[in-house]
């Protein structure tokens, strides 16, 4: 059997990564959709916090779901974020 030796391939120049925009982090962050077991979490200590008094749950949820996003956000911004 004979092997054929192909030339080697010129090594590419290393990539510089831009830092994301404000622009791009708007995009992906309405890929971003906490799931429904933090969000519950997090509205339920809201409704602990605040005297556990019914007829909040909607505002709860909302706030929840609108910090766990702010949340993502700023470690996105910081470079936290570990992309999956």
């Amino acid at each position: 059997m004979k092997h054929h030796h192909s030339p080697q391939p010129h090594a590419a120049a290393p990539v510089k990564h831009a830092e994301p925009t404000a622009g791009a982090l708007a995009a992906g962050a309405l890929n971003f959709i906490p799931s429904p077991d933090e969000v519950s979490r997090k509205a339920y200590f809201a409704y602990v916090n605040q005297g556990s008094q019914p007829g909040h749950e909607v505002q709860h949820w909302l706030k929840a779901e609108a910090d766990l996003i702010a949340d993502r956000d700023r470690t996105r911004v910081h470079g936290f974020h570990n992309p999956t």
